[in-house]
Formats: C-alpha cells, structure tokens, sequence
C-alpha cells in the first residue's frame, strides 16, 4: 500500500467518524412490501400523507420516480439559529438511486433551512418475515448539525417512521 492510500483512508476513516448514521426498522402488520412499496416510491410526490411531521410535499424538479427529481418538503418548526424565533423547516429532496428489485431508494437533501451540510437516506421495504409482516428500513448518514444531538435526531426520526408505519397500516385496510 502506497503512503497516499494509507493517508487516504485515514482521511475516510476520520469522516465516518464525524458523520452520524443509522438505521431504524419498523414492523407493519397487514399491509405487503408492495403496497408499501407503492405509498413510499411510486407516491414519492406525496410524502406528507405518510410522514406525520410534514405538512407538505410536492414536486420541484423532474418527472415523478425518474432519477434526479426533487420533491420540495415542509416540517414542523424548528428554532432559528439565533435561537430566538421559530421558522418552518423545509428541504428539497433529489432521488438519487432507485432499486426496485429490492425495494429501496436513496436521496439527499440539496437545499433547506434544517442545518443539514450533508445528508443522504435510503428507505427499504422489506419483504414480509416469519411471523407474514413486512418492514420498512431508514438509513441515513447526515453530518453533525450544530445545536443538535444525535439522539435527538435519531429520536425525531424513530417517531416519524413509527407515526408513517401506523398511517400506511391505516391506508391499507
């Protein structure tokens, strides 16, 4: 190994380190992998009908599923920088990888007013288990925010795709 490679992966070894990631799951009963499949790509325009913190989802840029559209979302509020005052927290989201045997999808956030730097997830349906019920996964690798902890994103999140699991569920009957 070359002293260039080894500083390398170093360098990506130090930013993983700096990146925050995870992976959350929630079990679904009642619904198959396609219908929620269906509500998370093919409605992928219409995210806030599923995500309970988001009070609107439409499209910005490009044709609905097709790689490189952007899907312009709001959420709750969130306190400003200066910490004085509450703005509405929006982001525009690019899918940028789409793998429909697998049931999965990848986007990253290219514009907001959340503090994200860097942010890219991938949302997972996973087929149904033993027990007949089907899961959604959520990863996400997002550069530390200032002001924030971990935990509490990690938390954010864990809520919002518990509240999506019930509303799909909901949908599917």
């Amino acid at each position: 190994m070359s002293p260039n490679s080894h500083s390398k992966m170093e360098e990506e070894q130090k930013k993983d380190e700096l990146q925050w990631n995870a992976k959350l799951k929630v079990k679904l009963t009642g619904p198959t992998a396609d219908q929620i499949w269906y509500f998370l790509y093919d409605d992928y325009f219409n995210l806030h009908k599923w995500l309970p913190n988001l009070s609107v989802c439409r499209p910005v840029e490009g044709k609905l599923v097709e790689l490189g559209c952007v899907r312009y979302c709001v959420g709750a509020d969130i306190l400003s920088q200066d910490g004085k005052c509450n703005v509405v927290s929006w982001a525009n989201e690019k899918l940028v990888a789409v793998d429909i045997e697998q049931k999965s999808f990848t986007y990253e956030i290219v514009d907001g007013n959340i503090g994200f730097n860097s942010y890219v997830s991938t949302m997972k349906v996973v087929d149904k288990d033993d027990d007949g019920c089907c899961w959604i996964e959520w990863s996400f690798v997002v550069d530390p925010i200032e002001g924030w902890k971990f935990e509490d994103l990690v938390s954010m999140f864990e809520l919002g795709l518990q509240g999506m699991a019930r509303r799909m569920e909901d949908a599917s009957v």
